[in-house]
């Protein structure tokens, strides 16, 4: 994937999200459950098939430098730990926005700032691994476009201003670019890529599990769903 397209992709995404929400004003959560179900079976599957045997290696490697390999394994698993940890409380203020969630937010006629920090900083987070991986920027593209149609639909459910909308939209579509071009020149951040990394991987595996059973009514798979699963799984795979 072009260096380019990893900015591109994510930004682009959200734009279209609030595009769609805006102008053809989607009904049928069922195209969009649908939709969150392939973006988590395939963000998923990029974390478990690339991003994490990539984090073990490099701990490993570095382990084996200074002698001490099994104190960095258990480190990764940590910071792994943690990343699900800080996502469980990034939730707590965005009620679960990032996998298609708004409730509790419906009758706020306000700006809900914690809401929007909570996933600017969910959404600034998910770029640093793009960075090293591009083609981690199509499933968060593929991720953040229904997240943008639902909170767009929010926004204008709550009746704010569409030009306060339209600025929340395309300031949350630059934060994924932001955190991959961060990762790439910040030298603090380029020293601790593992880590950070790992802290992703964690919020990763907490979203993406979370759109899997969450996508249809019930917790009940079906047809339709368990088909976007498989297709998600095998283009992360081809990728």
């Amino acid at each position: 994937m072009d260096n380019i397209l990893t900015y591109i992709l994510p930004l682009f995404s959200v734009l279209i999200g609030y595009a769609v929400a805006l102008f053809l004003k989607p009904t049928k959560k069922t195209n969009l459950k649908l939709l969150m179900a392939f973006s988590g079976s395939f963000l998923l599957s990029i974390t478990v098939m690339h991003l994490l045997p990539e984090v073990y290696e490099a701990e490993m490697n570095h382990g084996h430098e200074h002698n001490h390999e099994h104190a960095h394994s258990n480190a990764v698993g940590i910071f792994i730990m943690l990343g699900i940890l800080f996502q469980i409380i990034l939730e707590f203020f965005s009620k679960g926005a990032e996998h298609g969630h708004v409730h509790g937010h419906e009758e706020m006629q306000k700006m809900p700032w914690l809401l929007f920090i909570s996933l600017c900083i969910h959404a600034l987070l998910e770029g640093f691994p793009v960075s090293h991986h591009n083609d981690l920027a199509l499933g968060i593209a593929i991720h953040h476009l229904p997240i943008a149609i639902i909170l767009t639909s929010f926004f204008v459910n709550a009746k704010l201003n569409k030009t306060a909308i339209f600025f929340f939209m395309v300031v949350f579509a630059f934060m994924t670019p932001l955190g991959t071009v961060t990762a790439q020149y910040l030298p603090f951040l380029i020293e601790y890529y593992t880590q950070i990394t790992a802290v992703v991987i964690g919020i990763l595996f907490h979203i993406s599990s979370t759109i899997i059973f969450e996508s249809s009514e019930g917790h009940k798979f079906n047809l339709a769903k368990l088909s976007m699963i498989a297709i998600g799984i095998a283009t992360a795979y081809f990728i």
